[in-house]
């Protein structure tokens, strides 16, 4: 019975991390920028249920932490796509870059 090892889910998780920190940082569209973070996000939740999987004492409690990862995540796409929206009633734009000021 051959597993993947511990090494293969946390090169994934580097991986999904380095992707969406590099849209986070360099995209000017606000809707790549949130999608990126969940990707960050996901990237933390292969980490922590792999360290349970492969803990010294293995347990359900990774499992339960990429729960309350994703239940964040979810308030957070939703805060997000609520600011998103107001913003771009008032400013009929998603770039980054021509949203400087609060005021219009």
């Amino acid at each position: 019975m051959s597993s993947v090892p511990l090494s293969a889910y946390l090169a994934l998780g580097l991986i999904l991390f380095c992707i969406g920190l590099y849209g986070a940082l360099t995209k000017k569209n606000i809707i790549i920028v949130l999608i990126s973070i969940e990707l960050m996000l996901n990237a933390a939740n292969i980490n922590l249920v792999a360290f349970s999987k492969f803990g010294v004492m293995p347990s359900i409690s990774g499992q339960i932490f990429a729960l309350f990862v994703m239940a964040v995540a979810a308030a957070e796409v939703a805060v997000g796509v609520a600011i998103l929206i107001a913003l771009y009633r008032n400013r009929n734009t998603v770039n980054i870059d021509e949203v400087n000021t609060l005021k219009h």
